[in-house]
């Protein structure tokens, strides 16, 4: 099987070779040749920048056995086209140019032209598929209306995202007309994806768990649900929502065809309750990657062993890549799940 035939054919509960791998993150700065180029351009001009942006997706597939490269973007260029920038903080964390703070601000926010204000983004997927070839997945995502609203509504980073909660619930019909603008502009831009040659679209719901339950359908579920509907089938979607992976079932319900779970979650266990409805992505903890190539072997061994031989799993991490991560632990994961020494 090719890299994406065997991606594909895991999304799809399709019996497969082995277990396909990718790495949320997996471009990014514990690779050398990424921090020299980072040296070289901040963040928001690379992700800006179509030959750089694809540069960067490329650079774990040139060291990595890789099935899947997923595009090198940020989800909030989706609330810089609506109107509001981004930009991060000397300090760290992300910050917005602007509050959205008032109900003319939210009124003013334009959700029209998303794919020709995101360009960029379709450019770095075309230029990424002709460099990267027929044979490998090539991945694009979006971050979900809540989570990006939480950065919106707060300004940035932050420790508890307050503001949004209090909008949801002090004034509904604000926070939904926010959330409808949003959905919109996440349509256009994955079916842009789509058509620039994405083969599957991963939607993070980074911020899910800081839902109260009772509010999590209103709130998140259903506008994850209506962008996946408006996509029509086109490609596979993958639903990652931290904190959320004992929702399993409201989350299969968005018609996510992969549901991607954090490292608390048992592998085993979930895949017995999720059945034949969806299939699993995950697990391996981030942190693995930062301690030894020994004990990374043990734990990727663990999570092939508690995900099992049933059709439909996705080998990755429970959360992005850390800064922190070792070359080597990445190449001892590779080799337990592929089965293949890095060159």
């Amino acid at each position: 099987m090719t890299p994406r035939q065997r991606f594909l054919a895991a999304a799809n509960l399709q019996p497969v070779d082995r277990p396909p791998i990718w790495l949320m993150r997996q471009a990014g700065r514990y690779l050398p040749e990424y921090r020299e180029l980072k040296a070289q351009h901040d963040f928001v001009t690379m992700v800006r920048t179509p030959e750089l942006a694809a540069e960067v997706t490329l650079q774990p597939l040139r060291r990595f056995p890789l099935d899947a490269a997923i595009i090198f973007s940020d989800i909030l260029v989706i609330p810089e086209a609506l109107g509001q920038g981004y930009h991060f903080r000397d300090q760290g964390g992300i910050g917005m140019d602007y509050l959205l703070d008032t109900k003319a601000k939210i009124e003013a926010l334009d959700a029209t032209k998303i794919a020709e204000k995101l360009k960029y983004v379709a450019d770095a997927l075309t230029l990424t598929r002709s460099k990267l070839g027929e044979d490998t997945a090539l991945l694009g995502f979006c971050g979900s209306p809540w989570t990006l609203a939480c950065y919106m509504v707060e300004g940035g980073s932050a420790k508890d995202f307050i503001k949004i909660k209090q909008l949801a619930w002090d004034q509904p019909e604000l926070f939904e007309q926010l959330m409808q603008k949003l959905t919109d502009g996440i349509v256009e831009y994955l079916h842009m994806q789509i058509d620039a040659g994405a083969d599957a679209l991963q939607i993070f719901d980074s911020w899910g768990a800081i839902c109260p339950a009772t509010h999590y359908e209103a709130w998140s579920l259903r506008w994850i649900h209506h962008i996946i509907n408006e996509l029509k089938g086109r490609v596979p979607v993958i639903l990652y929502a931290k904190g959320m992976g004992h929702k399993a079932a409201d989350l299969m319900h968005t018609g996510a065809k992969i549901i991607s779970l954090d490292w608390t979650m048992n592998l085993r266990r979930m895949r017995q309750s999720i059945g034949h409805g969806a299939a699993v992505q995950g697990n391996l903890d981030p942190v693995t990657l930062t301690t030894t190539p020994e004990i990374t072997q043990r734990e990727a061994q663990r999570v092939l062993d508690e995900a099992g031989k049933q059709p439909g799993f996705i080998f990755n991490l429970g959360h992005g890549m850390i800064p922190s991560a070792k070359i080597e632990c990445v190449e001892a994961l590779m080799e337990v799940v592929t089965g293949r020494k890095n060159a």
